[in-house]
């Protein structure tokens, strides 16, 4: 199973940007997938996740400025990050708990993507 994120770039302040995550492997299902995200020296916290049923939830300092989405048939995540500002400037992850085929097998497990960079500056 890989999680392969895109959409990495420099922004000003109060721009707009799309990442992107797509899921791939012996996926069986996915509970739900999320953005996390990690500025230079800070720990890694959650921005946003989306369940299979469509729940959303958001970290208090996106609320109203980011939109998790999802499409389950693709296996795809989004992040449409609006009104963004310098804070937002981090190392974005993609993450999923998913279960996977394992021979005959089904696997619980969590993944994450590889990073990817979003820098907000003037």
């Amino acid at each position: 199973v890989q999680l392969q994120a895109s959409g990495r770039g420099l922004v000003q302040p109060g721009g707009s940007l799309r990442l992107s995550c797509a899921a791939s492997g012996s996926i069986f299902s996915i509970d739900s997938m999320a953005w996390y995200r990690q500025a230079p020296g800070k720990q890694r916290e959650l921005v946003a996740r989306i369940t299979s049923d469509g729940t959303t939830a958001y970290a208090d300092s996106v609320q109203g400025r980011f939109v998790i989405s999802g499409d389950n048939a693709k296996k795809m995540v989004y992040l449409q990050m609006n009104s963004l500002k310098p804070e937002d400037t981090a190392v974005y992850y993609c993450h999923a708990d998913l279960e996977y085929r394992s021979g005959t097998h089904y696997v619980g497990a969590s993944f994450w993507g590889q990073g990817t960079l979003v820098t907000v500056s003037s």
